[in-house]
């Protein structure tokens, strides 16, 4: 597969959702499984920071980032709170907030 990247003064951008690379783990059953009552942490994108990276998308064990007209848009009733998608954001764009605040 070609990953078409192109760099500005933000950094690596991946050319759009159709070119990043494969997710490890298939999708299957976790559509189903609705995971946010899981959750006691809350990740909020703070997309004046955010570069558009996709990095949060790669990591989430879940389907709960997903990339919506170019940007990562998390899908609060699968996001278990982990934030693997904050630990791995290279801008730390992604702050944590107590679920129910």
């Amino acid at each position: 597969m070609l990953i078409k990247f192109r760099t500005d003064k933000k950094g690596v951008k991946i050319s759009g959702a159709k070119d990043m690379p494969p997710m490890p783990a298939s999708l299957g059953l976790m559509n189903w499984n609705k995971t946010s009552s899981w959750r006691n942490l809350k990740p909020i994108i703070d997309y004046e920071k955010c570069i558009d990276c996709f990095i949060c998308w790669k990591f989430c064990p879940e389907p709960a980032i997903k990339i919506v007209d170019e940007r990562p848009v998390i899908d609060y009733d699968f996001c278990k709170g982990c934030m693997l998608c904050a630990e791995e954001c290279p801008k730390d764009a992604i702050a944590t907030e107590v679920e129910g605040k």
